[in-house]
């Protein structure tokens, strides 16, 4: 099962395996994983989800999947960075296994 390693805003890392077809989101809320709210549940309409993806990886998890999540990023209330994604647009995927991805100082 792929894994994720999850990077909160004072460095300490957790490591989780996400099932392939899962959302970045999903994985760390089921593992309670801080840093991620998903208040939506994964809908696409709030950016509570709101994570950064590691320098690394940006180029396999690549942009905004939408122009709503792009507008939605606008909104994120952390800073939003070239590599913003809204973690419950991210599925796994063998290619992401080793996924790292930091969180922001806060979600609200």
């Amino acid at each position: 099962m792929p894994k994720v390693t999850y990077v909160d805003y004072a460095g300490n890392a957790q490591e989780v395996d996400v099932p392939v077809g899962e959302n970045v989101m999903h994985g760390a809320l089921y593992h309670g994983v801080e840093g991620i709210v998903g208040e939506c549940g994964g809908g696409l309409s709030c950016a509570t989800c709101h994570c950064y993806i590691d320098d690394a990886w940006t180029q396999k998890v690549g942009g905004p999947s939408s122009d709503i999540e792009a507008e939605l990023l606008e909104a994120a209330a952390a800073e939003v960075k070239p590599t913003s994604r809204l973690s419950c647009q991210i599925e796994m995927t063998d290619a992401l296994d080793g996924l790292v991805v930091h969180m922001p100082e806060s979600q609200y």
